[in-house]
C-alpha cells in the first residue's frame, strides 16, 4: 500500500531529524496545515468515522445549554458574557444549547458566542449549521483569542484529542517513546536514546513505582491552566465532558479510529483519527493551582441525570410517533449506559468556576 501524504513527509522529517516524540507525531497526524486529520474533513456522525453526544441526541447539548443558562444567574447574570465552544464539531452542540437558552431570554440576549476551531472544513460546517442562531458569532483558532472579560467554556471530546507525550520506564529512568523507522521500512515505536532527567519527580507515587516496561501518558497543562486563570481573574465557568481516567495511572489509551472501527494509530497517518484518554487528575490539579473551584469528575450519566435527562426524555417523547419515541429511548440508553456501546460511564464531566460559585447544576443533588 502507498504512504498516505503525511506519511511522506513523516519519513522525511525522521531521515531528516531522527525518531519524532508520540506527541509531535499525534499533532502531525491530527492538525499538518495540508493533510492532518481535522483540517480537511468532517469525521463525525454515522457516515462519518466516530459518533459523539451532541450527534446521539439533541439532549445533550439542549442540557448543556440550560447548564450554561444556570451558571450565568450564578454569575450575577452580567450583561455580556462571551459563551465559548472548544472543538465545536459539524456545531450541533451549540444548536442545541442555543434552542434550550430560548427559556432564559435575558441570558441569550447577554450572549456573544465563540468558537474555537482550527479546521476550515469544520468551520464551514458550523457556519451552516448556526446560520440561524440570532446571536453575534466570532471563530478563533486558540482559545487566548477570546476578548476578556466573562465566560462560560463548553467543551465535549475536545482534551482527548490534544496530543500525549509517552514515556517507557526502564531500570535506570524513564524514555520518552518515540516513531521512527524499523529494520523492515515501517513506522514504529521506540524509545528515546537518553532517560528524560528529572521526570520521577514530577509524578504520582504510584505511576513513579510502576514496574519496568510500564507506559505513561501526559499532556501538557497550558489550556488547562489559561482557563483556570481566565475564570479566576475575569470570571466564569468551564463544564469538560471527555473520556478519561479519573486519578494519573500507567498504560497506554492512544487509539486510532476510522470508519467507527479501531486502526493501526502508525498505519494510515492522516486518514484515522488518534485520540488518548482524558488525566482529570492532571486537568483539575491544573485548573486548581489558578486558583478555581472545580466540581467533579463524575460519571457523565450521573450528570446528565442530575440535570435531567429523563424529564427532557419524557417531554419530547411525549410530542412524536411510537418509533421517534423509540429512538429517543436508545440514545437515552446510549448516552447513560455502561455496555460495550454505552458512554455513561466511561464519560466524565468536571467543571471550574469563578471560586465564588459553590453549588453548580450536575454536580449537586
Amino acid at each position: 500500500m502507498a504512504p498516505t501524504p503525511l506519511e511522506a513527509e513523516i519519513r522525511r522529517r525522521i531521515a531528516l531529524a531522527g525518531p519524532m516524540p508520540v506527541r509531535q507525531y499525534m499533532a502531525l497526524c491530527l492538525t499538518h496545515p495540508e493533510h492532518g486529520y481535522y483540517m480537511n474533513r468532517d469525521p463525525f456522525g454515522r457516515a462519518g468515522d466516530f459518533v459523539t453526544s451532541p450527534e446521539v441526541s439533541q439532549i445533550f447539548g439542549e442540557l448543556a445549554g440550560l447548564w450554561a443558562a444556570s451558571v450565568w444567574q450564578a454569575m450575577g447574570a452580567p450583561e455580556n458574557v462571551r459563551l465559548v465552544e472548544l472543538g465545536p464539531g459539524r456545531g450541533t452542540l451549540m444548536l442545541d444549547a442555543m434552542r434550550a437558552a430560548n427559556v432564559v431570554p435575558a441570558f441569550r440576549a447577554a450572549l456573544v458566542v465563540h468558537l474555537i476551531e482550527i479546521s476550515p472544513a469544520l468551520r464551514a460546517r458550523q457556519e451552516e449549521m448556526l446560520k440561524g442562531i440570532d446571536v453575534p458569532k466570532l471563530w478563533h483558532d486558540s482559545f487566548d483569542e477570546v476578548p476578556d472579560g466573562p465566560a462560560i467554556v463548553l467543551a465535549n471530546e475536545f482534551f482527548d484529542a490534544l496530543p500525549v507525550y509517552q514515556a517507557v520506564k526502564q531500570i535506570n529512568g524513564w524514555y520518552e517513546r518515540m516513531v521512527g523507522i524499523d529494520e523492515r521500512g515501517n513506522l514504529a515505536f521506540s524509545i528515546a536514546d537518553e532517560p528524560m532527567p528529572l521526570f520521577d519527580q514530577l509524578l504520582t507515587p504510584a505511576v513513579r513505582n510502576a514496574p519496568l516496561g510500564s507506559l505513561f501518558e501526559w499532556r501538557t497543562d497550558n489550556l488547562a491552566l489559561e482557563l483556570g486563570r481566565r475564570i479566576t481573574r475575569q470570571g466564569g465557568a468551564a463544564l469538560i465532558v471527555d473520556y478519561g481516567h479519573i486519578e494519573s495511572a500507567i498504560g497506554e489509551t492512544m487509539q486510532a479510529v476510522g470508519r467507527h472501527g479501531f486502526a493501526d494509530p502508525l498505519g494510515m497517518p492522516g486518514q484515522v483519527d488518534l485520540t488518548a484518554h482524558v488525566d482529570f487528575q492532571a486537568l483539575r490539579l491544573a485548573a486548581e493551582s489558578m486558583g478555581v473551584r472545580a466540581h467533579g469528575p463524575l460519571d457523565q450519566a450521573e450528570f446528565l441525570r442530575r440535570m435531567g435527562i429523563e424529564r427532557r426524555a419524557t417531554a419530547l417523547k411525549s410530542a412524536v410517533t411510537p418509533d421517534k419515541a423509540k429512538d429517543i429511548d436508545v440514545a437515552v440508553a446510549r448516552l447513560t449506559g455502561e455496555g460495550r456501546t454505552g458512554m455513561g460511564k466511561l464519560f466524565k464531566a468536571i467543571a471550574f468556576t469563578d471560586p465564588k460559585i459553590a453549588g453548580l447544576p450536575g454536580f449537586i443533588r
